[in-house]
Parts: structure tokens; sequence; C-alpha cells
């Protein structure tokens, strides 16, 4: 059961528009199978221990490709074009960076990832 984000009103499922306020109902999900999301995460694990954490941008990009190519945000699929060398070069600078002040550096480190992130997420027409 959904209610109208505007005026609180149940909203059912299949309705586009709040019969009551005309406001339109945004409807996301997410297609992904606990399977399929389960071989990805431990793909992405094996990808970090084998190499010592070097190729974790490859790993990052891998594992955010299935995720957000698997969301439906009102009828439209997104896609994920970053690739791991794009993320690379801005990976040693924050582990440098994460080195030269103990550790510090790393509570920085999360938003610049997702900004990157979202940089690189786009809907499908």
């Amino acid at each position: 059961m959904a209610f109208c984000r505007k005026c609180g009103n149940q909203v059912f499922d299949g309705e586009v528009f709040c019969k009551t306020c005309g406001t339109p109902v945004t409807t996301s999900t997410w297609d992904g199978g606990v399977f399929d999301t389960v071989i990805n995460s431990i793909i992405s694990s094996l990808i970090i221990t084998f190499t010592c954490g070097i190729a974790t941008p490859w790993a990052i990009c891998y594992m955010m490709k299935f995720v957000i190519e698997h969301t439906i945000i009102n009828g439209r699929r997104l896609t994920f074009d970053g690739r791991g060398d794009q993320l690379f070069g801005n990976w040693i600078k924050w582990f440098l960076l994460c080195l030269v002040n103990c550790g510090i550096y790393g509570f920085w480190v999360t938003p610049r990832l997702y900004k990157w992130v979202a940089s690189h997420i786009h809907s499908v027409e």
C-alpha cells in the first residue's frame, strides 16, 4: 500500500497520479534476485582479495553496474557507465591522502565515491 507524498491519501498500484491532489506517483523497483546478488558480491570480494586490494575500483564498478542496471525508476531502467580505470586515479589519490593523515581523510572518501558513482548513472530512454 502506497500513500501520496503530498496529501497522504492512499494510492493504489498502477495509478500514475493521486486521485485527490493530482500529484504524480513515482515508482521505483529493483528487479535483481538473491542468487545474482550473492554471486556478484562473491565475485567482487574475490577480485579484491586476489589482487590485495589493487583492483578494488574494478570490483566497485562491477557491483555498482549490477545494482544500478537492475534499478527501474518511473518505468525507466538506469545504466552505469563507470569503469575501474576511470576510478583508479581517484582511488590512488584517496588512498595516499588517507596514509598521509592517518586515515582521517577516509571520512571524505565515501561521499566522493558516491558522487563519482552518481555522475556515471544515466537513464535508458
